[in-house]
C-alpha cells in the first residue's frame, strides 16, 4: 500500500507539472519574450527632456489619407514652419502646398517620385522634426533613419509592427536622445482627457478595470488605401493589428510606465470570413490563407492587478466604437455607445433593506450633472484648445489638440505627453497577439520596455510650463 501512494503522489506530481499548475500566482507555461539589455553607454528617455526650439521646423512624409490634414492643421499653430513635404506620388505633393498658399505661407520644398524619395527630407539640415503618415510598413524604417539624421519624431499609428522594430526604436531613441512618438489622437479625445482628469482627481478610486476597442467596418474605405496596402496587410497578419486606440487612452488611466507595467495578455480571435471575400472583390483571387480574423479579443493584466480588455474588427457591420470604459472602486465611465459616469452613493441608509428591483443606485448620472461634472474637471488642455480644435478639427479637434501639444512641449523643452515606450507598450500588441494566437491563445509574457524603470515616474501626467 505505502509503494502505491508514493506512486499515485508521483503521478500527481508529474500531473501537475506537465499541466503548468502551479502552487504560485505565476503561470510557468506563460510564453516569455526576450528582453534585450540595454547597450553600454545607453541611457533611460523616461521623461526626456530636449533644448527648447522656438520654432519647430517640420518635414512631412506621406501625402495620402492622413498627411495633408496635419500639414494643414500646423498652419494653425504657433511657432511651426512647414520646411518640405513629400509622397511618392507627385500630385499629392503639389495639391498639398495649397494649405500653405491659403494660409499666406512660403511654399514648402519637394520631395516625390521614388521610394527612396523621403531620405533626402531627412537629411536636411533645416528640420527639426519628421512628421510619418505613410502605410504602416515604413513607419520604423523612416523613424530610425530620421533619428540617425539629428530628427524628432512624430509616427502615424502603428508606428511598429515587430518587436525587433519596437525595440530598434527604442534603442535608437535612446541613444540619439531624439523625442520618437506615436501619434495617438484619441489620448486627446475631449471626454478621455475629461475623465482622465476626474481619475487623477480620484473620482473613480481605484481603477480596477479598462477596456478599449478599435471597431470600425472599413468596407467603405478599402479601395482608397494606396495600391490596396491596409487589405494586403490584413492578409498576411494575424492578431490585434491595430490596438492603440483603445490601449492608449486605456494605459494613461492605469497610469502604464509610470507606476505599473501591463504584464502578460491572452489572445483570441475568430475565423477569418469577410476577409477573403474583400479580397477577392478588390483583387479578383480566391484565397484560403487570410490571417486576419474577422474579431480578435486581447485580454491583459498588469502587475499591480488591473485588466485591460482591448477588441479589434474592422470587418463585420457594427457602430463604430473605442469603447473607452473604466470600472473603479467608486465609479464608472463609459464612452461608447453613450458617453456616461456612474459613481457610489455617498451614504446609504442602511436602516432599510436594499430593494434588488430599485436599480437607481446601477443607473448613470443625470445628464445635467453629468455636464456639470465635465465641465467642473475639464482637462486644463481642453479649457485652452477647446475653441481652437473644433474650429481647426480632424476627428473633431482632438487631432489639432495632439499636434499642439507636441510643438508645445518641443518649444518649452517638456517631456512629451506620449514617449516611446508608451509606443512600445502600445504596438506590441500587435505581435504579441499573433504569438499568442499561434500558440492556442496561450498568456505570453510583456517585456519591461523600460527596462525596470517602469515604476520610477508616479503617475501619468501631462506636463505645462511653470508660471
Amino acid at each position: 500500500m505505502k509503494k502505491i501512494n508514493v506512486l499515485l503522489a508521483t503521478i500527481l506530481s508529474l500531473c501537475v507539472v506537465s499541466c503548468g499548475l502551479s502552487s504560485n500566482k505565476t503561470n510557468s507555461r506563460a510564453i516569455e519574450v526576450e528582453t534585450p539589455l540595454r547597450p553600454a553607454g545607453q541611457e533611460s528617455v523616461l521623461g526626456l527632456v530636449t533644448p527648447k526650439l522656438e520654432t519647430v521646423r517640420v518635414g512631412f512624409i506621406g501625402l495620402g489619407m492622413r498627411g495633408p490634414d496635419a500639414v494643414k492643421r500646423f498652419t494653425y499653430i504657433p511657432g511651426t514652419k512647414v520646411v518640405a513635404l513629400c509622397d511618392i506620388e507627385k500630385d499629392r505633393v503639389e495639391n498639398t502646398q495649397k494649405y500653405l498658399v491659403e494660409a499666406q505661407l512660403p511654399k514648402a520644398a519637394e520631395y516625390y517620385g521614388t521610394e527612396d524619395a523621403w531620405k533626402a527630407l531627412c537629411e536636411r539640415d533645416d528640420i527639426d522634426l519628421v512628421y510619418i503618415a505613410t502605410d504602416w510598413k515604413n513607419h520604423t524604417p523612416m523613424a530610425l533613419y530620421a533619428m540617425e539624421h539629428g530628427k524628432h519624431v512624430a509616427i502615424e499609428v502603428p508606428a511598429a509592427h515587430t518587436m525587433e522594430e519596437i525595440w530598434a526604436l527604442i534603442n535608437t531613441s535612446e541613444r540619439t536622445r531624439k523625442h520618437c512618438m506615436m501619434l495617438e489622437n484619441c489620448c486627446y479625445d475631449f471626454f478621455e482627457l475629461t475623465t482622465l482628469n476626474m481619475a487623477q482627481h480620484g473620482l473613480f478610486g481605484d481603477i480596477l478595470h479598462v477596456e478599449g476597442s478599435y471597431i470600425h467596418n472599413l468596407e467603405d474605405f478599402w479601395p482608397y488605401y494606396h495600391n490596396n496596402w491596409r487589405l494586403d496587410f490584413n492578409r498576411k497578419v494575424r492578431g490585434d493589428i491595430y490596438a492603440t486606440h483603445g490601449l492608449g487612452p486605456a494605459c494613461q488611466l492605469l497610469d502604464i510606465h509610470r507606476g505599473d507595467r501591463i504584464k502578460t495578455l491572452v489572445s483570441m480571435d475568430t475565423k477569418a470570413v469577410t476577409g477573403p471575400k474583400l479580397w477577392k472583390k478588390y483583387v479578383n483571387e480566391d484565397i484560403d490563407d487570410f490571417q486576419n480574423g474577422d474579431m480578435t479579443m486581447t485580454m491583459m493584466r498588469t502587475e499591480n492587478g488591473k485588466t485591460i480588455l482591448i477588441d479589434h474588427n474592422v470587418m463585420t457591420p457594427r457602430p463604430y466604437s473605442r469603447m473607452y470604459q473604466l470600472s473603479g472602486t467608486k465609479g464608472f465611465a463609459n464612452k461608447y455607445p453613450i458617453e456616461q459616469y456612474l459613481f457610489r452613493p455617498e451614504a446609504l441608509n442602511t436602516d432599510e433593506v436594499p430593494n434588488h428591483e430599485d436599480l437607481n443606485a446601477h443607473r448613470p448620472v443625470s445628464e445635467e450633472l453629468k455636464k456639470e461634472l465635465m465641465e467642473q474637471y475639464k482637462d486644463p488642455i481642453v479649457k485652452e484648445l477647446e475653441q481652437m480644435a473644433k474650429k481647426v478639427g480632424g476627428h473633431g479637434g482632438m487631432d489639432f489638440m495632439m499636434d499642439y501639444r507636441l510643438v508645445y512641449c518641443l518649444r518649452n523643452g517638456l517631456p512629451l505627453d506620449m514617449d516611446v515606450y508608451d509606443l512600445a507598450e502600445w504596438c506590441c500588441i500587435a505581435p504579441l497577439s499573433k504569438l499568442s494566437l499561434e500558440n492556442g491563445s496561450a498568456p505570453v509574457m510583456v517585456p519591461d520596455f523600460t527596462r525596470g524603470e517602469w515604476n520610477k515616474i508616479k503617475g501619468y501626467r501631462h506636463a505645462f510650463v511653470e508660471e
